[in-house]
């Protein structure tokens, strides 16, 4: 089994280590908190996770990290590493408000920073009340088709959110 572990932690530092090649236009990053065990205790750490998109459209992990917390120092030094490993061509990095993401993103990269859509609409839906009543408001859960994302499906077929073509309708 120590053999199994060790070979799954060479992989997973190689991963993690490994240059990163080409332009990467936009980057989403985030951290979420688990349970570990440190010297005989429980205790919260924060994982953070960045995903990026390349400019034909490829998604993929570019890299992760477990800290005590999503302070700025932690994230700039996330990023730094990153960005040593090769991380160019941002042009739009996407996250939640946490100032300590803000701040580390204006210090590593000249990229615009956006709120993601996810965390703008739990805060919204927080705040707009449980009082009136869920069919008195409009939904703020499910996105108008018209600011919904097009793109086609690899395999050449047409995604419902695709602005490819269209079936005709049979006359009547």
């Amino acid at each position: 089994m120590s053999r199994l572990c060790e070979d799954i932690d060479q992989r997973v530092k190689a991963f993690l280590d490994r240059p990163i090649e080409g332009d990467w236009s936009y980057l989403w990053i985030d951290a979420t908190y688990v349970k570990v065990r440190q010297a005989g205790r429980i205790v919260s750490v924060a994982v953070i996770v960045a995903v990026g998109v390349n400019a034909d459209g490829r998604r993929e992990v570019l890299g992760m990290d477990i800290g005590p917390s999503e302070a700025e120092t932690f994230w700039t030094a996330f990023l730094r590493k990153l960005a040593r490993r090769g991380l160019r061509g941002v042009k739009l990095v996407v996250s939640d408000a946490h100032e300590g993401i803000k701040a580390a993103v204006s210090k590593i990269f000249t990229a615009t920073w956006q709120r993601c859509r996810v965390h703008f609409m739990r805060n919204a839906l927080a705040h707009a009340g449980r009082s009136s009543g869920a069919s008195s408001r409009p939904s703020l859960q499910q996105p108008s088709p018209r600011t919904m994302p097009t793109r086609p499906r690899r395999n050449g077929g047409v995604s419902p959110t695709s602005s490819g073509p269209r079936c005709q309708s049979s006359p009547p």
